[in-house]
């Protein structure tokens, strides 16, 4: 039977210390922090702590964040598996100015440019 993990809450009020459990009802750790991507204004996903470490789940995993429980889409098998969260964070990526035609026509100023990897 699935616990009650109370009501739903945004992610931006949730505490450190909620159990992360897995879509077989298994407890796979305590919640560290919920992450944002500020430049878009969406939920990007939640880092907890397991027996094994940190680890980080990306949003589309998190089906219910709730008062008293985040419930995932996955398996406790697939959490295990889940990536150790970087303590430095993600890939941070910048605009880079276009060279050449492209950058002085019509259509380099409206793309833009590409993106580079810092």
């Amino acid at each position: 039977m699935t616990a009650d993990h109370g009501h739903a809450i945004s992610y931006k009020v949730l505490p450190a210390g909620v159990p992360v459990v897995s879509s077989d009802d298994v407890t796979v750790g305590t919640v560290v922090a919920a992450l944002d991507n500020e430049r878009e204004q969406i939920f990007d996903g939640i880092v907890f702590d397991t027996p094994a470490g940190r680890r980080f789940v990306d949003a589309p995993e998190v089906a219910r964040i709730a008062e008293r429980g985040v419930t995932l889409t996955i398996t406790a098998q697939e959490a295990a598996g889940l990536p150790e969260s970087d303590p430095k964070g993600g890939k941070e990526y910048e605009a880079k100015a276009p060279r050449g035609a492209l950058a002085r026509g019509p259509l380099g100023r409206f793309l833009g440019g590409g993106w580079k990897r810092r």
